[in-house]
């Protein structure tokens, strides 16, 4: 098996958060009931996924912690996507608004 390449089909289909010390506690919320239960057949939100102590919870895998700067994206199935703040800073990859 080999690597391959990944990437979404449009620049806009991951909702997405810089997380700061400044969020609003509506973006966080949006960021939050995003999240789902990827094992779950009914695929529920899951409970505190994400908050302002900055940890991510990833569905059935673990915590991540998430530091100012970074980003955290949703995908349209509920996945959370973590980028850091170098990513987002230091490639030509990366698009947000």
């Amino acid at each position: 098996m080999a690597t391959i390449t990944l990437g979404t089909d449009a620049t806009t289909t991951l909702t997405a958060l810089a997380f700061d010390a400044a969020n609003l506690a509506a973006d966080m919320a949006t960021i939050q009931q995003a999240i789902k239960d990827d094992v779950n057949v009914s695929h529920p939100t899951w409970p505190g996924a994400f908050g302002f102590n900055g940890l991510l919870h990833v569905p059935n895998r673990g915590v991540l912690k998430v530091l100012p700067g970074d980003y955290i994206g949703v995908d349209a199935k509920g996945w959370p996507i973590l980028v850091s703040a170098y990513s987002i800073a230091a490639a030509s990859d990366w698009t947000h608004s």
